[in-house]
């Protein structure tokens, strides 16, 4: 059973390299993937499926900077927040606003699997993991 997984995991990662377009996520190329699968149905398809969209969503969280904000947000620091992750990250990056009201004040910053945080809640948990 492991080599079937590792077998459906190796098709999906050359998958994942043919749907990239100068090392960006080709929507048309996703698509064509997906058409790929249901017309060629290799071995495990649901197997290849699922692991090339952990494949594909991992990619496309890394352009999405989820700022989570206690207070109101404006459109001009959304703005500044995106182009300074487009800047560290060189890709292009889009930042979503969500309400989160256990921040008490300040912003936190996902993109990917990094997170930024700028918070009273963030720094009341690090004082009290120092104590």
């Amino acid at each position: 059973m492991a080599s079937k997984a590792k077998t459906a995991q190796h098709l999906a990662r050359a998958l994942f390299r043919a749907s990239l377009v100068g090392g960006a996520l080709s929507e048309e190329r996703v698509g064509g993937v997906i058409a790929y699968i249901e017309k060629a149905r290799p071995a495990n398809p649901l197997w290849v499926l699922r692991a090339y969209h952990r494949l594909v969503a991992n990619e496309v969280a890394k352009g999405v900077a989820v700022v989570e904000h206690a207070g109101a947000v404006g459109e001009a620091t959304l703005a500044s927040i995106a182009g300074a992750m487009a800047k560290k990250y060189s890709r292009p990056v889009r930042a979503v606003p969500r309400d989160e009201p256990s921040l008490v004040a300040g912003i936190r910053v996902r993109i990917g699997d990094d997170v930024y945080e700028s918070s009273i809640a963030g720094q009341l948990e690090a004082l009290s993991g120092a104590a």
